[in-house]
């Protein structure tokens, strides 16, 4: 039995990411969820957590002068509970290079589209717009460049005829709460890591779209 993996979760709302790697925290997976953190006291995220046992925190990124102040305060706070992997589920702030650099090779961060398309926001409208035949989310390691950093694993799901972003949205979230857990887990059992050439599973290189799988 490998030796467990402290994982420490960052959100900002619901927590549903969060959810779905709370569950999947069976006997024989070594990832184990220390702490989950907020910068929103009213995320519901919080009461998972609590629910799941897990210890919380909240830090109110109002209350910091700066992005640099909060990323320096963020950062004890997770070095707390000594964690060999950071995940970004849901959260809502753009992270200072100091912080990405600190976490290098054990920061991961899901994103709702098929890296590189769509970095940043509204994804899902955009995907429709363009009028795209597949559409999905990747997990990714994070690195200074935003949305950018190398893919670890991707889900893509075929886009419907006539489906709405309502619809899509819903189906990409059930995607998401697939591959996340499983790139923990990878990572936790040591087959997933960062490498000078990107994102390497069972010492394999992956392809710039990661693990692809099809639903």
């Amino acid at each position: 039995m490998t030796a467990s993996c402290n994982v420490v979760v960052l959100i900002s709302g619901s927590g549903s990411n969060l959810q779905a790697l709370i569950d999947s925290q069976a006997e024989d997976n070594p990832a184990r969820i220390r702490a989950v953190i907020s910068n929103r006291a009213d995320a519901f995220g919080l009461t998972r957590a609590q629910d799941a046992g897990i210890p919380t925190a909240v830090l109110d990124h109002k209350a910091f002068d700066g992005r640099d102040s909060f990323d320096a305060a963020l950062m004890e706070v997770i070095d707390e509970h000594a964690p060999d992997l950071v995940i970004l589920a849901g959260f809502m702030r753009i992270l200072t290079p100091g912080f990405v650099r600190h976490y290098q090779g054990r920061l991961l961060n899901i994103h709702p589209s098929l890296l590189p398309k769509y970095k940043g926001l509204d994804t899902h409208r955009r995907a429709l717009e363009a009028g795209d035949s597949e559409h999905g989310c990747s997990v990714h390691f994070v690195t200074e460049e935003l949305d950018g950093g190398p893919v670890a694993i991707q889900a893509a799901l075929a886009v419907e005829p006539g489906e709405n972003i309502e619809q899509l949205t819903q189906r990409v979230h059930a995607a998401e709460h697939q591959i996340y857990p499983l790139a923990m887990r990878w990572f936790a059992e040591g087959r997933l890591r960062l490498a000078e050439q990107g994102a390497m599973l069972d010492d394999v290189n992956l392809p710039a779209s990661g693990y692809q799988i099809r639903i």
